[in-house]
């Protein structure tokens, strides 16, 4: 919870406001108005505009310091709180002033200066149920640092970064995957290709095989005239052949006379 503090409403911050200036005083009501409305950015002007007319304004540092909290800066709110604790933790609102720096630090994880805060603003205020619930929070978060080796706050910020890590490194196992499965496919493609140009090829010798064997199996055909010519060729060498035996014959026959004369 964060509180605002009205300047014309407050005990000590009203007497401070009603011995103020003017313009500080002005600056502080728009400057909660704009609070209200949750316009963090015109609050913040108007509460600076309220430092400048009177820099000792406690209650312009509060909420400031609360205006950037809502912004969710922390050093600023942390440095306006720390401006104003000195007026501002002898009032009536010390326990506002304590849980608001204890909700700052808890906010930078700094486990043991937000339990010191809170243990300051219960205090001022025992029956607080929320600086209660606040204070148990930041000894439960110091007590598992501790466990786990300390590392000043460090520990949600690791178990992020480890949280990211392990995100990051599913993503990477599942693009492996995929790639895996791509690469897969890519070769189960090439081996269909390949099975397919084999069973093209094998079908084409096949089919030339089984030409080349009807053609061997074909006996050529002779027509009539042909295998006549055939024969008579035939015939002709054989005469020849006859012939030339005759006459060998007869000159081994003559040569044979001859020697009987002589």
């Amino acid at each position: 919870m964060i509180c605002i503090l009205m300047a014309c409403l407050l005990g000590s911050a009203a007497c401070l406001a009603q011995s103020s200036p003017t313009g500080e005083r002005k600056g502080v009501r728009r400057g909660n108005r704009d609070f209200r409305k949750e316009q963090w950015q015109d609050a913040e002007i108007n509460y600076k505009k309220a430092l400048v007319a009177d820099s000792t304004s406690a209650t312009a540092d509060y909420n400031l310091a609360n205006t950037y909290y809502r912004m969710e800066n922390y050093s600023e709110a942390d440095r306006y709180l720390r401006a104003g604790a000195d007026s501002l933790a002898k009032g009536n609102h010390a326990a506002d002033l304590f849980h608001n720096q204890g909700n700052v630090m808890l906010k930078q994880r700094n486990w043991q200066g937000a339990i010191e805060a809170y243990k300051n603003a219960l205090r001022r205020n025992p029956g607080d149920m929320e600086t209660k619930s606040n204070l148990a929070y930041a000894q439960k978060m110091l007590e598992n640092e501790q466990q786990n080796g300390g590392g000043g706050g460090n520990n949600d910020q690791n178990q992020d970064q480890n949280q990211n890590q392990d995100q990051q490194d599913q993503n990477q196992d599942q693009n492996q995957d995929q790639n895996n499965d791509q690469d897969q496919n890519k070769d189960q493609n090439q081996d269909q290709n390949n099975d397919r140009n084999d069973n093209q090829q094998n079908d084409n010798q096949d089919q030339q095989d089984q030409q080349n064997k009807q053609d061997q199996g074909q006996q050529p055909k002779i027509t009539p005239q042909a295998a006549q010519q055939m024969l008579q060729a035939i015939q002709a060498r054989e005469k020849d052949t006859q012939d030339k035996v005759k006459k060998e014959k007869a000159a081994k026959l003559k040569s044979k006379q001859k020697e009987k004369n002589w």
